[in-house]
């Protein structure tokens, strides 16, 4: 079974405005609202693939009662835990260019945590696990990795996609898969990465410090893919995105689709970045027809 977890879920709600000026009131467009947060956004894409899985989490308030009924609307199965602080609003502004404003997080009380972590000790081998995206301020920011070190011995596959001292201390155990972006990933050793020779030079270094595979989004630059034993560049026709909310967690549910599978790494690394691309390029998410007229698209190298 998969398992998404988002600590810090949301609406995300979208205001299409033909610009954007300070001290002003402006119409917008349109509208949208959507159930989001990245662990949800990977079970909403493995339901399009036609891949179950379970969606855990925090929710409370009205906004955590959209979040729920939103998740249970898409037939996703959740089992997200009740607390009293509402969920967080994220505010996306889209005019000339894309303006986010991420809401407050709510306060995760100890006892709700701890239910979260009895419910994970329920995994069992060959279960995949997917930790997405930040971490409230009430949670100890080394969480990802409490969780992992839990999970230690229990063949269970983890996909952590965080990023910072989040990220680092995950390292250390040993997660099947990150998924950093390139400022992510520079951000990780101190440096700035512009190319893909860069990202893959860097991204050998997260696996010597624990990572089994590591995937670098380099937005137009397309993905390079490493491990220990290979490494790749997926290169992407120049494209404008249309919307680059979720994309980063459509390659991760893609990849995931494609391990669990049992494809070759080349070809769910492949088909990981034809999701994450036909997502940026839609104002929905990614679907199997988006993905296989797509996929010729991507070029493969192999580097040595």
């Amino acid at each position: 079974m998969i398992y998404t977890v988002t600590f810090n879920p949301s609406i995300d709600y979208h205001v299409w405005v033909p610009t954007l000026a300070e001290g002003t009131i402006q119409e917008a467009q349109k509208e949208w609202k959507d159930a989001g947060g990245k662990g949800i956004n990977v079970s909403k894409v493995l339901r399009i693939l036609g891949m179950e899985s379970t969606a855990l989490g925090f929710v409370g308030g009205f906004t955590g009662a959209y979040i729920r009924h939103e998740v249970e609307r898409l037939g996703i199965f959740h089992k997200f835990i009740q607390i009293d602080s509402d969920s967080r609003i994220n505010l996306k502004i889209k005019a000339h260019t894309e303006t986010d404003i991420s809401g407050v997080a709510p306060v995760i009380p100890e006892e709700a945590l701890q239910q979260l972590l009895e419910e994970i000790d329920r995994l069992g081998s060959g279960d995949y696990l997917v930790l997405a995206g930040s971490v409230p301020p009430s949670v100890p920011p080394d969480i990802y990795q409490t969780i992992m070190k839990r999970l230690r011995g229990k063949n269970i596959s983890v996909f952590l996609d965080a990023k910072g001292q989040v990220l680092r201390n995950g390292l250390a155990e040993k997660p099947f898969l990150i998924k950093p972006n390139h400022h992510e990933l520079g951000e990780l050793f101190g440096v700035t990465i512009a190319t893909p020779a860069e990202a893959i030079r860097y991204g050998r270094q997260a696996v010597e410090l624990g990572a089994e595979n590591v995937i670098v989004s380099m937005a137009g630059q397309g993905a390079v893919l490493v491990s220990g034993k290979e490494a790749y560049v997926a290169q992407i026709p120049p494209s404008q995105p249309v919307n680059t909310i979720g994309a980063g967690d459509s390659m991760v549910a893609g990849f995931l689709y494609g391990h669990k599978q049992g494809w070759r790494l080349e070809e769910a690394f492949r088909f990981a970045v034809a999701a994450g691309s036909t997502t940026a390029l839609s104002e929905g998410f990614c679907t199997h027809e988006k993905i296989k007229a797509y996929l010729p698209e991507i070029t493969m190298i192999k580097v040595e």
